[in-house]
């Protein structure tokens, strides 16, 4: 973790969202959480959804019970069109519903109710 994660160059620029959740603080259900985002066993058609409503990047970290995604997306990306898109994709009521179980949330709730998005801070101002 002290190495660091490359990021992906684009050729273009890009903005980022973060957002956060908490997951149930059950050892066993966080193993499966983790199991079911795994290259192995996340959905096919999930990451190709993403990738459609024009998601370049989407990452989610860990620690203990608490998680934060980052998403960067093209600069004229708007999130209330391509998540209202999403929900409409193959498989992704099935998917949230799915995970659901693991998450601290609503059982019928959407995916933009679980993920609260993050305000941004700070950065390194321009001087």
């Amino acid at each position: 973790m002290t190495e660091g994660y490359q990021v992906r160059q684009y050729g273009q620029p890009v903005k980022r969202y973060c957002q956060m959740l908490e997951l149930k603080n059950e050892p066993e259900l966080i193993a499966r959480y983790r199991r079911a985002h795994s290259k192995e066993e996340s959905w096919k058609e999930i990451r190709d959804g993403i990738r459609q409503v024009g998601i370049l990047e989407m990452e989610i970290y860990i620690k203990d019970n608490r998680l934060m995604m980052i998403v960067e997306t093209p600069l004229d990306f708007n999130w209330d069109e391509a998540m209202s898109r999403l929900a409409t994709l193959p498989r992704q009521a099935e998917w949230e519903a799915f995970v659901a179980q693991f998450q601290q949330c609503e059982a019928n709730a959407t995916s933009d109710e679980k993920w609260q998005m993050m305000e941004r801070m700070f950065y390194l101002y321009e001087d």
